[in-house]
């Protein structure tokens, strides 16, 4: 759907920028709770399975729905090639982005964590621009030097409460460079043209990874699920039925209803959120450093996003969030 062609109201556009914004932004601090006694790639792993299977799950159920009724709806069965593009999408995004995640959110504060992720949009258009071979644009290696900045300040070596993990930090650095490459191939893989199918499908096959890999490194046996706390379970509740599945719905309504410059100030808003949230609900302090870090971070995410021509594609959602939803108006193209 073309958004110039479609008014919504505008409070209705509201109210789903709001939902993105506060949803996504508050899955990292869900995240945190999680991490908490369950163990991290295994609860991802289930995250998204779940969510994955409910959002095929829905698609099959419209599908015979709208046939009974007589209404057109060919639902395309996936073949070998388009679960191939699911399982390096879900992992390159899941696994490798989301499961790092995960991982990190043990030793680094959510808020500070989402800060970090916030650079997915810089390090997209400085791969794209490799990948087509043309030289990144000055916002976007202006964008990538000062974003780098923020992290070398969070990793430069410290004691007290400024001290911070390197570990999670370099986890945190590996899962934006999974999630850019990640979403890079989802726009040039071959993917069925339902773009809930195909995010379902990603979901299920980046959930199995997860599980596969959580298995084999034994987090299963470390597990003691009588431990369990209830803050990490309603956690991993809250990422299944509103990080996956309710702000990803708002997320595709915008897409196509609004302009895409739009729905991007989730880039930098998110952040926000999760700062917020993690100072105000879970004391999370930030030291002088990390704050200063952030504000490099979020200011060249900012410039990047406001800055770059407005026919540029969106990005999707970030690591935390964990979907990437296929533009069907891209596809009915192609």
């Amino acid at each position: 759907m073309n958004p110039a062609a479609h008014r919504p109201p505008g409070a209705l556009v509201a109210v789903a920028l709001g939902t993105v914004y506060l949803l996504w932004g508050s899955t990292y601090l869900a995240i945190a709770y999680v991490v908490e006694t369950l163990p991290p790639l295994l609860a991802a792993g289930a995250r998204f399975l779940v969510a994955g299977s409910l959002l095929v799950s829905f698609v099959a159920a419209q599908a015979r729905w709208r046939h009974r009724r007589g209404r057109s709806m060919t639902l395309e069965l996936p073949s070998l090639i388009h679960w191939r593009t699911a399982l390096i999408v879900g992992g390159l995004l899941l696994f490798g982005g989301n499961g790092m995640v995960m991982i990190a959110e043990r030793t680094i504060p959510s808020g500070l964590a989402a800060v970090i992720l916030a650079t997915v949009p810089i390090w997209m258009s400085v791969f794209d621009a490799l990948l087509t071979r043309r030289a990144p644009s000055p916002l976007a290696i202006g964008g990538l030097v000062v974003g780098l900045a923020g992290v070398a300040i969070l990793l430069a070596p410290s004691e007290g409460v400024a001290a911070l993990d390197p570990v999670g930090i370099g986890l945190l650095v590996v899962a934006t460079i999974s999630w850019s490459a990640g979403s890079l191939y989802a726009r040039r893989g071959p993917q069925t043209r339902n773009a809930l199918l195909g995010t379902g499908m990603q979901q299920v096959a980046g959930g199995a990874v997860l599980v596969g890999v959580g298995l084999v490194i034994g987090e299963l046996g470390d597990t003691d699920l009588s431990s369990v706390s209830t803050a990490s379970a309603l956690g991993l509740l809250y990422l299944i039925v509103f990080g996956s599945l309710v702000a990803f719905t708002a997320y595709v309504w915008l897409l196509n209803n609004v302009p895409v410059t739009t729905v991007s100030t989730y880039a930098y808003v998110n952040p926000v959120v999760a700062v917020a949230l993690g100072l105000f609900i879970r004391g999370e302090s930030l030291s002088l450093r990390s704050l200063l870090a952030a504000a490099l971070i979020i200011g060249a995410v900012v410039a990047m996003v406001t800055g770059r021509p407005r026919q540029v594609e969106q990005t999707g959602p970030g690591p935390a969030a964990a979907v990437e939803p296929v533009d069907e108006s891209e596809e009915a193209s192609a």
